[in-house]
């Protein structure tokens, strides 16, 4: 079993930075780093499983709570509405978790994947949505669609994980009518909720491998950094592409995955 770097060679330590830093750019513009995260943890020589969605999640923490803190200087996301949906998302991530422990998540990627291509089809067809903020609810009704994306987006990422930023981000686009950028600084805030909710799961089970975490961390810190900066800098419109890249690449990756089930 690894439980720190003394078993990794210093190719796959660099191929874990690079994969980290690249994951943290993509997730602060979008969601999604953990397509390019996950499958380099799992690289790594004697490493489980568990321990590499473990270990994901602890890197992804950083990431998302370093673009979170540069959104919330540089947009100032409504934290009226982002904190409650992240208290909930939290919730969800944890039951998800727990589920996905007594249930393959082979029986959900075949909804997830048709999803996607209905939220990729949305998202092309309709190019003038996310490109200025116009709330299509008031009141109460507002945050109750709020916490309703946080419940389901957090329980799928406990469940399941792969893309949770992006749907939050087209849900907080479709569902809500935030601009992609707003949408993004506020899918940042819940995302490290969720990632915190399935870390509580995993911590009791000693699935953590906290040096390779740290630096996956570290790494994805200065992604994440980077990542949001650059989607401020360049506004929603550059969201936007980025968003249809990472879904595209989120069916390509699911369908290989459901394919590989079924056979």
């Amino acid at each position: 079993m690894i439980s720190g770097f003394e078993s990794i060679e210093a190719a796959t330590l660099v191929m874990i930075v690079v994969a980290g830093f690249a994951a943290g750019w993509v997730d602060a513009v979008v969601g999604g780093g953990g397509l390019i995260q996950l499958p380099a943890l799992l690289l790594v020589p004697g490493i489980t499983p568990v321990q590499a969605l473990a270990t994901n999640k602890m890197g992804s923490i950083f990431g998302t709570a370093t673009s979170a803190t540069t959104y919330y200087r540089r947009v100032g996301p409504d934290l009226k509405t982002a904190v409650p949906m992240a208290v909930i998302a939290l919730a969800g991530s944890f039951g998800g978790a727990l589920l996905a422990a007594n249930l393959p998540a082979a029986v959900f990627k075949p909804i997830i994947v048709v999803a996607l291509v209905v939220v990729a089809l949305f998202t092309a067809l309709r190019p003038d949505a996310g490109e200025l903020t116009a709330l299509r609810h008031d009141g109460h009704r507002h945050y109750v669609v709020a916490c309703l994306i946080g419940a389901v987006i957090g329980f799928y990422d406990g469940l399941i994980g792969p893309g949770t930023g992006s749907f939050l981000v087209i849900a907080l686009v479709s569902a809500m009518g935030y601009a992609f950028l707003e949408a993004s600084a506020k899918a940042k805030i819940v995302n490290m909720a969720t990632n915190a909710g399935a870390l509580l799961f995993f911590l009791p089970h000693g699935s953590l491998l906290w040096g390779v975490g740290l630096l996956l961390g570290a790494a994805n810190m200065a992604g994440g950094y980077l990542g949001a900066r650059t989607a401020v800098k360049k506004g929603s419109s550059f969201v936007r592409v980025v968003f249809l890249l990472v879904v595209a690449a989120l069916i390509i990756k699911l369908s290989i995955d459901v394919w590989q089930d079924l056979a």
